[in-house]
């Protein structure tokens, strides 16, 4: 199959391909899917639950996914940390919505036993039969390797019993899928990680792409939300003008026509009913992919993990 010629801002030194099977994403009148390594396909825009509940906040939480739900989006994103799994079960109760039209995803973040009591606590939260990816939070699950690639191996488990369907990871640098992959009979669907304009991963990503393995990025709107004033301002305020959509439209559809999954979050209706409605109407042409991504490069800033990153450290 010939490989198609997009412009290199992710990865450095091989060919920019927009998902993971070398082939552009569907682009129709709705969000995109993506097709992962083991067949299942995913949309490429999620709503994440996020951090601004705790478990205490269960009806907080199913109103803010209901109002998700409402507008359109089903790939939603949730993790046994933040305690938002119970909130997000009743939102899929109360929507009436059939199950077999979400994408849900949720994440183990401690080990207190085995893999397998943490999932099977995450469905019982969730009050489902299945979800549709599960993932390893963070490498600094495991204290060794050894322990590492042993996780993993419950992963593969519970992929095998049908009740995750694509299994996956969040946060792991190369080195981390490095550690799994040498002992690993299913390779992960999918890498999380925090991604945009100002961290782009650029080695990370030609690796995944290298080894078949999908990219979501989290925190796709940083570069508006938390880290002006900045290289890509000015880019974005034109190409929002050129497109007649807000900036943070141009931020996403920049990670999707990647063919990165992007996970994002709004408290506002108006701006979920935007999302649905904008994103499908345009794409970036390849030389503002490139000049986003080459504006970027211009700055470093992380969001997460700041104690565990140096200051200018962009893996």
């Amino acid at each position: 199959m010939q490989v198609a010629s997009y412009p290199r801002v992710n990865p450095i030194g091989a060919t920019f391909r927009p998902d993971v099977r070398n082939t552009r994403p569907t682009q129709a009148s709705s969000i995109p899917t993506m097709r992962l390594n083991d067949g299942n396909e995913i949309p490429m825009l999620a709503f994440g639950l996020g951090t601004a509940y705790s478990e205490r906040d269960s009806e907080q939480i199913a109103e803010s996914a209901l109002r998700a739900i409402r507008n359109g989006f089903y790939h939603l994103d949730a993790a046994e940390v933040y305690g938002n799994e119970r909130g997000l079960g009743v939102a899929i109760r109360r929507s009436g919505v059939p199950r077999q039209q979400f994408f849900i995803t949720t994440k183990v973040w401690t080990v207190a036993t085995t893999v397998k009591a943490a999932f099977e606590a995450s469905l019982e939260r969730l009050g489902l039969e299945y979800v549709d990816l599960y993932l390893v939070a963070w490498p600094q699950i495991a204290d060794s390797p050894a322990r590492l690639q042993q996780i993993w191996a419950e992963m593969e488990a519970i992929r095998e019993t049908g009740r995750a369907r694509s299994i996956g990871v969040s946060n792991f640098l190369q080195e981390d899928l490095e550690t799994i992959l040498r002992t690993a009979k299913v390779r992960p669907a999918i890498n999380q990680i925090e991604y945009h304009a100002y961290l782009q991963h650029r080695s990370l990503i030609d690796f995944h792409r290298r080894n078949d393995i999908a990219t979501a990025g989290y925190s796709p709107l940083t570069a508006i939300t938390k880290a002006r004033l900045g290289p890509v301002d000015n880019v974005y305020a034109s190409l929002a003008r050129k497109y007649g959509v807000a900036e943070s439209d141009i931020a996403l559809r920049w990670v999707l026509d990647q063919g990165i999954v992007a996970v994002t979050t709004s408290s506002s209706e108006g701006r979920l009913q935007g999302l649905m409605t904008k994103l499908p109407s345009f794409k970036l042409t390849p030389d503002e992919i490139q000049e986003i991504g080459e504006r970027g490069m211009q700055k470093h800033f992380r969001g997460y993990f700041n104690d565990i990153f140096a200051d200018n450290d962009r893996r």
